[in-house]
């Protein structure tokens, strides 16, 4: 057991740590009152090897592992959680084509992201259908060397924007998981349209959006897997990246501790900076406990990825604790800002409303306890 990083793993962490201060944390807060995705961030990561790191080698990418990428995403999130979603969900549209792709198809749709600034999309989720994935309602219907897919997708992070969307669909609405497809579609297919959504709670940088599938013609050489492979594509994927997830909530929750020692530093009360009473000490040492723990479990389920070992049991401990926690840590940062932390004149109240959809995306924390509990009565 090591908890040394290598030396490459340190510089990918400063490289990670340098971009935050230098091109994220100075803009966060304009752009989260803009609600608009800051695109000249997406360009400067792609210069500097931050966008899409785990594309593989084969198909022109750095082929970083789990590890690696949790590392930048603790990072990037302790900068703004919303413009990390941005980067880390098109990880997430990346993820379904290195699981369930050929060769070729890594090569053709992954390929071009390698050559200049582009994101990817990953469409499950539906209007009326979150958590249940196996019930959707987006249709594909074989048309021979084709499916032509109609329906719906809701709450896609980069979709609209991405240059693919990676969409899942059922050949047959009472076939269950064996009835589900996992389709490529560019983003200028033919009946593809997007509506954004507006007025979100937090994560205001990043974009979300309402997919809308009008008889639109998808090749069949842009399936992944096979006939009834799209729900287990989907599963695995996200079994593997809800760690990012948990990396990013670590980050959030490390800067609400870091704001909150630096304001409780400054401010005085009944004569003496207000660090100096235990209520405000224990506070920063849940904080610590928190990062420390959800740390330690977000490096193992992406250890274990990386080991190519069974980890859909830590990976929802991670995600569940990590989102838990860094939200814990949030709203115990407002309140050692006191008023000030209910204000947009400190990070503080932002770090909340950021935070709280890590507790909900990916698969809900409710979910997570299913699989935790699943895995515990097998």
């Amino acid at each position: 057991m090591d908890f040394t990083l290598n030396d490459e793993q340190r510089q990918l962490q400063q490289l990670a740590r340098d971009f935050a201060r230098k091109e994220i944390i100075p803009i966060a807060a304009e752009y989260d009152r803009r609600e608009e995705l800051p695109w000249q961030v997406v360009e400067k990561a792609f210069e500097v090897g931050l966008l899409n790191p785990t594309i593989p080698e084969h198909a022109g990418g750095l082929g970083l592992g789990m590890f690696d990428e949790c590392l930048i995403g603790e990072e990037l999130a302790y900068g703004c959680m919303g413009i990390y979603t941005v980067l880390m969900a098109s990880e997430l549209g990346i993820a379904p084509i290195i699981i369930g792709g050929t060769e070729e198809q890594q090569a053709r749709f992954l390929g071009p992201l390698t050559e200049k600034a582009g994101l990817a999309a990953f469409a499950l989720s539906e209007p009326g259908n979150g958590s249940d994935a196996a019930g959707m309602a987006t249709v594909a219907r074989d048309d021979g060397d084709a499916w032509i897919l109609n329906g719906a997708k809701m709450w896609i992070s980069n979709g609209g924007l991405a240059e693919f969307n990676v969409v899942f669909a059922t050949t047959d609405k009472n076939g269950g998981h064996k009835a589900t497809v996992a389709l490529v579609v560019p983003k200028d297919a033919p009946g593809f349209s997007h509506n954004k959504i507006k007025h979100k709670m937090g994560q205001r940088a990043s974009l979300t959006s309402e997919l809308v599938f009008e008889d639109v013609r998808v090749p069949k050489e842009n399936q992944l897997g096979g006939m009834g492979d799209g729900f287990k594509i989907a599963m695995k994927t996200l079994d593997k990246t809800r760690i990012p997830v948990a990396a990013g909530s670590v980050g959030i929750a490390r800067r609400a501790m870091e704001e909150s020692i630096k304001y409780a530093k400054e401010r005085e009360a009944f004569g003496k900076p207000i660090t100096e009473f235990q209520a405000i000490q224990f506070k920063l040492a849940e904080m610590a406990m928190g990062i420390e723990t959800g740390r330690l479990m977000y490096q193992k389920a992406a250890w274990l990825v990386d080991e190519g070992l069974p980890h859909g049991f830590e990976s929802a401990i991670a995600k569940a604790y990590c989102s838990e926690m860094a939200f814990s840590a949030a709203n115990e940062g407002i309140q050692v800002h006191g008023g000030y932390g209910y204000v947009g004149e400190y990070p503080v109240e932002k770090l909340l409303r950021d935070v709280k959809l890590n507790m909900i995306y990916e698969g809900t924390n409710e979910i997570q306890r299913v699989v935790i509990a699943r895995n515990l009565l097998k």
